[in-house]
């Protein structure tokens, strides 16, 4: 059958979707990946074929409109969703269910109808993925939780479609709540921020909106049982593999250390989005330097030129090394709690710390590791001080109970079907929803 992957041009959204694209294409399936065209270098780097749709994304431009109408919004006394920044107005992470009110869901669905969401999936990449999907007739269309003009070309194609997760299910959580808070009110008091924006899209292909065009008809879900959340629908657990895009191991990886090695990298998403990182390098790498390890940073040249000096002694800087080689040579990693980087280290059974860089569900990620003994969190990252994470660090590398219970969830990945192992089941799904 054929198969098109589609994300919107972010680089852990795009290295999400490969080892499952690859499964796909190992099966014998025709397999296509689209994104806009600064994402395609990554899909081509993974030996992927590429299909450019829409214009640049180029993300850092967006956010600073967004700041700069903040910046407006804010001289004028206004307190919509325009007088936010950028994490504020993408942040739909509250899971408990007491605060799960109808102002709180309404307004933050509202928020990402008017910023985020139609900027990833601005109307010329929609157009161009739908008629993409005319052309070719996929038989399953794979999209990125965030990257809306996926459900909407599958619909528009007849395709069978299913979201493909990066973290916790925060969209279906969030749906699942106001669909059932909906069903409470007076029609006339009902607003759907997400059915209309999908709803005024799905018209122009002459489609009528349905819930499947937020959630999907299915939803695969790299995240381990224990840590995701209850989301109701149909679920296909999948086993993260870590990809990180072509790489070379460089010798002294494989050299045992001598000391306790950790692991400090940010990531990508900060950089790429807001080109800062949110904690303090600096304090990172002071809670480090009194401490008796020998510290591996993945640092690019801009977080080196902020750090403002020479990082400690026991710190190795690195440009970049690929961490599904280097972590499971660490006692600890400390993060920002990114989709790739929490997940290459619970493959690996990785005690974690975790200075959460409050995009999308990194810090409720923090907090379940915690709960379940895996690793610990810093509570304000803008407040972070090295005594702070230093203690943190030091509880972690000294019980023994964070690395049996991180190996207790790299157990239960294993248990899980890789992505090879779930193609037989999206075979048949997708014989069963295609029109």
């Amino acid at each position: 059958m054929r198969v098109l992957f589609t994300s919107f041009a972010a680089t852990s959204h795009v290295h999400t979707q490969v080892p499952l694209a690859w499964a796909m294409r190992a099966a014998g399936h025709e397999v296509r990946m689209a994104s806009q065209p600064d994402g395609v270098e990554h899909i081509r780097r993974a030996g992927l074929t590429a299909v450019p749709v829409g214009e640049p994304l180029d993300q850092e431009s967006v956010v600073q409109e967004l700041d700069a109408r903040r910046s407006e919004a804010q001289e004028e006394g206004r307190t919509g969703p325009e007088a936010l920044d950028f994490v504020a107005l993408t942040d739909i992470s509250e899971l408990r269910p007491e605060r799960m009110t109808y102002p709180y869901m309404q307004a933050r669905q509202l928020a990402l109808t008017m910023g985020a969401f139609p900027t990833q999936s601005d109307p010329g990449t929609i157009d161009d993925l739908v008629l993409f999907a005319r052309w070719w007739r996929p038989d399953l269309v794979v999209w990125d939780t965030m990257t809306f003009s996926g459900p909407v070309a599958a619909m528009a194609s007849g395709a069978a479609h299913a979201r493909l997760l990066f973290g916790l299910d925060l969209i279906g959580w969030l749906r699942g709540h106001y669909r059932a808070e909906l069903g409470s009110r007076h029609p006339l008091l009902r607003d759907d921020p997400m059915a209309e924006w999908l709803g005024w899209t799905l018209d122009a292909y002459d489609c009528a909106f349905a819930e499947e065009a937020v959630v999907g008809q299915w939803t695969i879900d790299p995240v381990p049982a224990s840590l995701a959340l209850a989301v109701p629908g149909i679920r296909v657990p999948v086993r993260y593999l870590p990809y990180h895009g072509p790489s070379v191991v460089p010798s002294w990886v494989h050299e045992p250390p001598a000391r306790p090695r950790v692991c400090v990298t940010l990531g990508l998403s900060q950089q790429e989005v807001f080109g800062r990182d949110r904690a303090s390098l600096a304090e990172i790498l002071a809670a480090v330097a009194e401490l008796d390890v020998e510290v591996v940073a993945t640092l690019n040249a801009a977080q080196l030129a902020a750090l403002g000096g020479d990082p400690p002694s026991n710190v190795r800087v690195v440009g970049f090394v690929p961490l599904d080689a280097l972590l499971p040579t660490c006692a600890a990693v400390i993060s920002h709690g990114g989709a790739g980087t929490f997940g290459t280290a619970l493959a690996h059974g990785i005690p974690q710390v975790i200075v959460p860089d409050l995009l999308w569900d990194t810090t409720r990620k923090a907090e379940r590791l915690e709960a379940a003994g895996a690793g610990l969190r810093v509570a304000d990252p803008e407040e972070l001080t090295a005594a702070e994470l230093r203690a943190l660090l030091a509880r972690v590398l000294g019980e023994p109970s964070f690395a049996t219970a991180a190996a207790r969830l790299r157990d239960e990945m294993r248990a899980t079907p890789a992505p090879a192992d779930i193609v037989p089941t999206l075979e048949r799904l997708t014989a069963e929803f295609r029109r």
